[in-house]
């Protein structure tokens, strides 16, 4: 029964926030794009400094393993993300070769990393359902409500990067689906196997936190610094804050049930 509980909630928890960012994005025009990469970048910045980092700091052996981890992690994500830029450069003419004016996306990169590490971070989020029902079926019900809560805004900066890096809208709900299956995996391993997966979860929530930063700081933010004007600068800014604040005041609102 346990078993059942958890799987119910970790696929709703993946297909609801998937569903509800994809109805966002969605209805989004195109021309819309490039002004919510701002509100992406608040959102993923919002989610790694507000969520992950202190879960993954809390629940790490020491502050500086969990430190550790995320450098790693950001190396990590810098050379794969030069060796799809070597592949993509032997293959065609690329953006190392082309003027920056005819570079209009970044040919996948920064959606394949930041899927990399949804992946991660959804993983997690299934085994956190599945310790809370092991506990108590009402507290996993309200976890699972939570991790519903604050990923919505979190898809949908992920799907508005999907889309700005290249991808159609049905490939980026398909990944995004794909990824989200990371959640049921969590949960069903996290029944099984839970106290040897709570010892690898700080590393998965640390190689989480380096992909959302590099994709933010790395692939991103130097996309908004072509728009130099002070109107422009203004809009990122409170776009920016607008994505912090959605996930600062979902995330305030699901521990608050917690």
């Amino acid at each position: 029964m346990t078993l059942a509980w958890i799987l119910a909630a970790t696929l709703a928890g993946g297909v609801l926030s998937v569903l509800a960012a994809a109805a966002v994005a969605f209805n989004a025009r195109a021309s819309w794009v490039p002004i919510l990469i701002s509100y992406a970048v608040g959102a993923l910045l919002g989610a790694v400094f507000l969520e992950i980092l202190p879960h993954a700091f809390q629940l790490a052996a020491s502050p500086g393993r969990a430190a550790g981890t995320i450098l790693v992690g950001i190396l990590l994500f810098f050379v794969l993300e030069k060796l799809v830029l070597w592949r993509h450069c032997h293959v065609e003419q690329c953006e190392a070769h082309d003027p920056p004016a005819a570079a209009h996306h970044d040919h996948g990169r920064s959606g394949m990393m930041i899927m990399i590490g949804d992946t991660f971070h959804n993983f997690v989020d299934g085994i956190l359902i599945a310790a809370a029902f092991l506990a108590n079926h009402e507290l996993g019900v309200v976890t699972a409500i939570a991790i519903i809560a604050h990923e919505v805004p979190q898809e949908v900066g992920d799907f508005v990067i999907l889309l700005h890096s290249g991808y159609s809208k049905r490939h980026a709900l398909l990944f995004n689906l794909l990824s989200s299956a990371a959640m049921v995996a969590g949960g069903v391993l996290g029944y099984f196997a839970l106290q040897t997966l709570q010892g690898w979860v700080p590393v998965m929530l640390g190689l989480a936190a380096a992909s959302m930063l590099y994709v933010s700081v790395a692939d991103l933010i130097p996309g908004l610094h072509r728009r130099p004007e002070l109107m422009a600068t203004l809009q990122q800014v409170a776009l920016i804050a607008l994505g912090v604040g959605t996930i600062w005041l979902v995330g305030d609102a699901a521990h608050s049930y917690l």
